[in-house]
């Protein structure tokens, strides 16, 4: 990727434009351009309001930055806090996200099956597991990556163990997210996600040392970022934590860029040989569940991360680059949040609009529904519905009023037409709708 350009020094830019600071205070020019957080190294392309230079043009967003920022207490290589400023697209976003993330999302809400609930969730886990997974270089494919998972077969290879250790950090943000995080919890953490996926298995949950030389470069050997010294790190992780727990501050962080700024530092600090990115992400996940987020479970930030990885590594390499303004970040992991909102809405309206179809297809004039009869139909829409629903012979006939062997003949019918399975338990048959029922419906 290309590296971004580094603004002129602020200090620099103020002092050669000392006599013309209060023309530039009365231009009221605000901390974005046009809705959005430009960086120097886009906006010296973009045409300056009349009268300014790109410099001066410059020089008063970075005013109006450094006007509205609120320091975190988090630093950077060279000791400068990180800070964000709360302009108006941030905090329009900030309100999207917390009314989506807390409340009640359409679509969710029909799923009215604590089972279902807890399939859908599962799905949700795997697509965050293979995404996040594959962002570090995990080379199985989506499709092998979830028959892995969904069977339940043991890893074959480094890419399907890494996916099945981040899939395992899902499950158990359930237990995490009660508990205030410390540095053994993120050392556990990262043994999780590394676990057998290291070259020195003996790096699993432990700080680099100075002497595993660690950089961040890109695709073609060029040094991206150089991560603090291994000797800082205690104290740099005993800070994020207590940064994470809200603890030793004055005044209200919104929790969500809480998160994004935990998911930032531990990918600047790097405090481990590999798996930063994944513990990163996961404690976003962990920080946002917390705060209350519950929705947040159902998102897979990761998949749009990683359909635009530039850009990630490009919010990084932003901040760094213009005095530890988090700002870019921040701005970018909310579009990345909103982006994960959308695909969860788009893939809940997708689902409904094939259970609607499905459900067309079983009306009595249709090609499938003309070879049914009336209970049967019942009852293939009542799978639709609840897909890890189970029937028996016995409760069919009660609900239907009619024969044991009718009911019987009306379940084995579906079996045979592959819409049902059936399995022996005990001494009764169990049917259970085919995994792919509405596929198979549609067929």
């Amino acid at each position: 990727m290309k590296i971004p350009v580094s603004p002129p020094p602020f200090g620099q830019l103020f002092d050669a434009n000392a006599g013309e600071f209060s023309r530039l205070l009365r231009l009221r020019i605000g901390p974005e351009v046009r809705g959005k957080y430009e960086h120097w190294d886009h906006l010296r392309h973009l045409a300056p309001p009349e009268g300014l230079s790109s410099e001066q043009w410059w020089l008063a967003i970075k005013l109006a930055r450094t006007t509205a920022a609120r320091d975190l207490p988090l630093k950077d290589r060279d000791g400068r806090p990180f800070r964000v400023v709360l302009t108006d697209s941030i905090a329009e976003k900030l309100h999207t996200i917390t009314r989506e993330c807390s409340g009640s999302l359409r679509g969710l809400d029909s799923i009215a099956a604590d089972r279902a609930k807890e399939r859908f969730l599962i799905r949700s886990q795997i697509e965050e597991a293979m995404t996040s997974s594959q962002l570090e270089g995990a080379g199985t494919t989506t499709a092998v990556a979830k028959e892995m998972l969904r069977s339940g077969r043991a890893p074959r290879d480094h890419g399907e163990r890494m996916i099945h250790n981040n899939y395992l950090a899902m499950q158990e943000l359930k237990r995490w997210r009660d508990q205030p995080l410390t540095p053994d919890a993120v050392f556990e953490i990262h043994r999780l996600l590394t676990a057998d996926t290291l070259d020195d298995p003996a790096q699993a949950g432990r700080f680099r040392t100075a002497d595993d030389n660690i950089v961040v470069e890109d695709g073609e050997g060029r040094i991206l970022h150089m991560p603090p010294h291994a000797d800082e790190l205690p104290m740099r992780l005993q800070a994020l934590c207590d940064f994470a727990n809200g603890e030793h501050e004055a005044g209200f962080l919104h929790p969500v860029i809480r998160a994004i700024a935990l998911h930032f530092q531990i990918g600047y600090d790097h405090p481990f040989c590999d798996g930063n990115g994944r513990t990163a992400r996961t404690l976003f996940y962990w920080s946002m569940l917390r705060s209350g987020y519950w929705l947040t479970e159902f998102l897979s930030v990761s998949s749009v991360f990683k359909r635009a990885k530039a850009k990630y590594q490009r919010a990084y390499l932003y901040t760094e680059t213009d005095e530890a303004d988090l700002g870019y970040f921040v701005d970018h992991h909310l579009d990345v949040i909103l982006g994960a909102i959308d695909g969860l809405h788009g893939w809940l309206a997708r689902k409904a609009e094939e259970r609607q179809r499905a459900e067309g297809m079983l009306r009595p004039g249709s090609r499938l529904g003309g070879k049914l009869n009336h209970r049967q139909r019942e009852l293939l829409l009542d799978a639709v519905r609840h897909p890890d629903k189970s029937y028996r012979i016995d409760r069919h006939m009660q609900i239907q009023d009619v024969s044991y062997q009718t009911a019987r003949s009306d379940l084995l019918a579906l079996v045979k037409l592959k819409l049902m399975r059936n399995e022996r338990i005990g001494n009764a048959f169990v049917f259970t709708p085919a995994k792919d029922l509405v596929e198979k419906l549609k067929a």
